[in-house]
C-alpha cells in the first residue's frame, strides 16, 4: 500500500493505492482518493494519516533507525533483572537489607549494590571489579550511579563485626557479623516454611584468594580446588531438609572438617531456636571427639562411618554374620534394591548396607583397574609407584619388583557396594537409610551450590569485605532454591545454564527521535516465557512509546 501522484488537466492529485494480482496480472487499485496535493498538505492530513500509521509500525522505526547507525540506541538486557529482582522483593531480602540501612548514613544505595553483585554471582560470578563492567549491559533499576568504590563498602558492611555485646553465640572461628544478622531475619520472615527443622545438612569447601585473604581468614590447608600454592577459606553452607539455604559460615583455610560440625551446631541452635536436631553427615566432617561432642549435647545423628579405616567397623561390624533384609526404596528412576541389617557393638549401634547396583558398579571398575594394572605390569612397574589407584593392589616380591596381590583384591571385593551408618537416634535401620539417602540428594544441591559459591578471584584484603563478597553468593542460593520451588510446584525442569543465556538474549532498545522515544522488546526465547509464569511475573509489553525527555 502506497501514495501515488496523478495529475490531471494540470492539477496533481494524491490517492491511496494498493498493489493486486487480476488474472494472472498484477495492478493498482486506489483505495481512497486523498484529494489535490497541495490541499492535502495545506490541510495536514497526510501528516496526521502517516502519524497515525507510525503509530503501528514502531519496530520498523526502530530497525531503522539501527540500520542508520542512530547514537540513540542503546540495547539492554532485561531478563534476569527483571526475573530475580522479583524473587529478590518476594523472599525479603530487600525488606531485610532496607531495615538494617535505616539507621546508617550511607549516601549511595548499598542494597542495589548488594542486588547487582548477587546477580553477578549467579549469572558470571568473579571479582567486583568485573562486576562493575557487566552491570553496565543489564537494565537493573537504581544501579546507573554505582561505582566500584561503592561496591567495596557494601561488601565491608555485610562482613561487618557486631558489637560487643550482640557476638553471643559466635563460634571460635568466626565473630557475629551483619550477614548473620541478615540470615537470622530472612529465617524468622518465612519460619512458617520451617515449622521441622530438626534435619539439617553441612558440607564445606575451599575458596581459594588472590593475596593474603584479610586479617585471619587467609590460611594455607588442605585445597578442595586444588589450588595449595594460594591462600585459601573455609566456607561451610547449612541447609534444611528442603534444600533451603539456611546459613553459611566462614572460616581461615586450615580449619578441618572434623573441627566445625559441633561449634556449627551450637551456633544453629543458638540463632535460629533449634530443639531437636538430627545431624546427618558423611564420614568426612566425622572423628570420635566429635561423635562425643553430640552424645554430650543429647543430639540425634546418623553418621557415615569409616568402613576401611575403624577397626570396630572392619572387623566387627562387616564381620558379623547376621543375614541381610532385603529392601526396595523407589526413587524417581525406579528402585534401588538394598541389604540392610543393624549390628550392636555395646551401645553403639550400626546400621550396614548393601547397595546390588553399587556393588556392580564397584566390581566392574576395580576389574577395569586391574586389566590396566596387568598391561602395565608387562611393560615395567617403575611407573606404578605413584600411582594410587594400582598400588593399592600391589605387594613387592623378594626381588624388589611387585605384582598383583590376590588378598588385597578379596579384601576390597569385601566393600563393593557397602555403606555403614552409626545412629544414636531412635529410629529404624529403614528410616536411617532414608534419611542418609537425603543427604546423597542434598548432596548434588551441593555440588550446583559450589559453583554459585565459587566467587574466585576474590581480591578483597580484609576479613569484613570477603564475608561480604561471598555472602552474596548465598544470596544467590536463595534465589535460585527459590525459583526452583516455583518451577517444581509448575511442573517446569529448566535447565540451568541454557536458562541463563536464554533470559540475556531478553533485552530491551530505546530510540530517540523527533521528541519520541519508542522502546521494543525482544521476543522471550527457550525456557523463559515457562519461567516467567511458573514465578507468576508478567513479562513487559513488546513496544511501548513515551515522551522523550
Amino acid at each position: 500500500m502506497f501514495v501515488r501522484e496523478k495529475t490531471i488537466n494540470g492539477y496533481t492529485y494524491l490517492y491511496l493505492v494498493e498493489s493486486v494480482r487480476e488474472n494472472g496480472r498484477a495492478k493498482q487499485r486506489i483505495i481512497k482518493n486523498l484529494g489535490r496535493k497541495d490541499a492535502v498538505l495545506a490541510s495536514g492530513a497526510l501528516d496526521r494519516l502517516a502519524a497515525s500509521v507510525g503509530r503501528h509500525a514502531e519496530r520498523a522505526i526502530v530497525l531503522d533507525g539501527i540500520a542508520s547507525g542512530a547514537p540513540e540506541f542503546a540495547p539492554r538486557r532485561i531478563g534476569g533483572p527483571l526475573l530475580f529482582g522479583r524473587l529478590w522483593e518476594r523472599t525479603g531480602i530487600r525488606a531485610v537489607l532496607d531495615e538494617l540501612l535505616e539507621s546508617r548514613g550511607f549516601e549511595f544505595a548499598v542494597e542495589r549494590c548488594v542486588l547487582v553483585a548477587t546477580l553477578h554471582r549467579l549469572f558470571v560470578s568473579g571479582s567486583d571489579r568485573d562486576c562493575v563492567t557487566w552491570m553496565r549491559d543489564y537494565d537493573i533499576p537504581g544501579s546507573a550511579d554505582l561505582a566500584l568504590h561503592h561496591f567495596y563498602r557494601a561488601m565491608a558492611w555485610l562482613g561487618e563485626e557486631l558489637p560487643d555485646d550482640e557476638q553471643a553465640g559466635a563460634t571460635p572461628f568466626a565473630p557475629r557479623t551483619i550477614k548473620d544478622v541478615v540470615e537470622e531475619k530472612l529465617f524468622d520472615r518465612r519460619r512458617d516454611l520451617f515449622t521441622d527443622l530438626s534435619l539439617v545438612f553441612m558440607d564445606t569447601t575451599s575458596l581459594s584468594f588472590y593475596g593474603e585473604g584479610g586479617e585471619t581468614l587467609g590460611e594455607r590447608g588442605h585445597s578442595k580446588d586444588y589450588r595449595p600454592d594460594l591462600k585459601q577459606m573455609i566456607v561451610a553452607l547449612v541447609i534444611d531438609a528442603e534444600g533451603r539455604p539456611i546459613c553459611t559460615e566462614m572460616m581461615p583455610g586450615n580449619t578441618a572438617d572434623v573441627t566445625v560440625l559441633v561449634p556449627i551446631i551450637d551456633r544453629l541452635r543458638h540463632r535460629f531456636g533449634i530443639g531437636r536436631v538430627c545431624m546427618v553427615a558423611d564420614r568426612g566432617m566425622i572423628s570420635q571427639a566429635t561423635i562425643t561432642a553430640l552424645e554430650e549435647r543429647k543430639l540425634d545423628y546418623i553418621l557415615g562411618a569409616r568402613e576401611r579405616s575403624s577397626a570396630v567397623v572392619r572387623d566387627v561390624v562387616l564381620g558379623d554374620d547376621t543375614p541381610f533384609t532385603p529392601l526396595a526404596i523407589d526413587r524417581q528412576r525406579g528402585q534401588t534394591q538394598l541389604f540392610i541389617k543393624e549390628v550392636k557393638v555395646g551401645k553403639q549401634r550400626y546400621i550396614v548396607c548393601r547397595n546390588e547396583a553399587e556393588a556392580a558398579k564397584d566390581k566392574s571398575e576395580r576389574q577395569a583397574i586391574i586389566a590396566g594394572l596387568q598391561a602395565q605390569l608387562k611393560k615395567g612397574d617403575k611407573a606404578l609407584v605413584g600411582n594410587s589407584a594400582y598400588r593399592r593392589y600391589l605387594r613387592t616380591t623378594g626381588k624388589k619388583a611387585f605384582e598383583i596381590d590376590a588378598g588385597k583384591l578379596a579384601e576390597e571385593a569385601r566393600y563393593d557396594g557397602i555403606f555403614v551408618l552409626r545412629t544414636n537416634a531412635r529410629i529404624s535401620p529403614l528410616q536411617a537409610v532414608l534419611r542418609y539417602r537425603d543427604l546423597l540428594q542434598v548432596e548434588t544441591l551441593f555440588r550446583a551450590a559450589k559453583a554459585t559459591l565459587d566467587t574466585r578471584p576474590i581480591y578483597h584484603s580484609s576479613d569484613a569485605a570477603i564475608r561480604g563478597h561471598v555472602f552474596c553468593s548465598f544470596l544467590a542460593l536463595v534465589l535460585q532454591k527459590e525459583l526452583a520451588g516455583d518451577c517444581e510446584a509448575a511442573g517446569v525442569k529448566p535447565e540451568w545454564q541454557p536458562l541463563l543465556r536464554d533470559l540475556d538474549r531478553m533485552q530491551i532498545a530505546t530510540l530517540t527521535k523527533d521528541g519520541k522515544s519508542i522502546t521494543v522488546r525482544t521476543p522471550v526465547t527457550g525456557q523463559v516465557g515457562s519461567i516467567f509464569k511458573a514465578a507468576g511475573i508478567a513479562l513487559p509489553p513488546n513496544v511501548q512509546d513515551a515522551v522523550a525527555a
